[in-house]
């Protein structure tokens, strides 16, 4: 099924629609992608701490050009900056702090979402990856977990979908969705439509998700 993709909106935008998730005094897990873009969004009157699993936290925004370190990096391996008061350990550690369940939440990114809540975010068949990182341990032990990505993929197919055809990574999962065209939220009745990006009607977020899609009592309009 394809559909239109010229009203989709920028990363940036995304991520700053992701920022309004976090609350303040929250442990946050960043993934790779436009999750790691958040961290430029992070209000300031938030007192958040953004924790790697390479070891960091204490994630600050990302550096200017002449403020980049090429031995401070996320896990990603983008550079990054430190925020204050950040701390410095042991991947174990920070892997310790994730199946100890002290992250209140992650923002990953996804391939595919199935309706149940399934993740699969770490291989693309026929593609050389480098494994699956922390993903798998993450969704187990943050306390929610929020999806951004694209509401389709290159070639216009849903990427959230009745079940993942990707190998996944977690079963059941995911509690929110954020895409470029619409927020929606995994409860134990099926997929619930919160809010519908500028720009995007009902019908058009229904028809770009092979998932059924209940509509909120209080749907928002939002242009993110």
């Amino acid at each position: 099924m394809a559909v239109q993709l010229d009203k989709a909106l920028t990363r940036e935008k995304i991520a700053k629609r992701a920022e309004r998730e976090i609350e303040s005094g929250y442990y946050v897990n960043l993934g790779i992608g436009i999750p790691t873009m958040v961290a430029n969004f992070i209000q300031e009157q938030k007192e958040i701490v953004l924790q790697s699993e390479n070891g960091l936290l204490g994630i600050g925004r990302s550096p200017y050009e002449d403020e980049v370190d090429p031995d401070l990096i996320n896990a990603g391996k983008e550079t990054v900056t430190a925020a204050p008061g950040a701390s410095y350990c042991s991947s174990a550690e920070s892997f310790a702090m994730i199946r100890g369940e002290h992250l209140d939440l992650a923002i990953l990114g996804g391939m595919e979402v199935a309706e149940n809540g399934d993740l699969a975010n770490w291989m693309i068949p026929g593609k050389m990856i480098k494994g699956m990182g922390g993903a798998m341990d993450i969704v187990h032990g943050a306390k929610k977990i929020v999806i951004i990505m694209d509401h389709v993929n290159k070639h216009g197919a849903p990427k959230i979908l009745k079940s993942c055809t990707l190998p996944l990574t977690g079963k059941g999962v995911v509690d929110r969705i954020i895409t470029d065209r619409a927020v929606i939220d995994v409860t134990d009745e099926g997929l619930v439509l919160v809010e519908v990006a500028e720009g995007w009607t009902v019908d058009e977020i229904k028809e770009s998700t092979e998932s059924d899609l209940k509509v909120s009592e209080s749907l928002l309009n939002t242009s993110y």
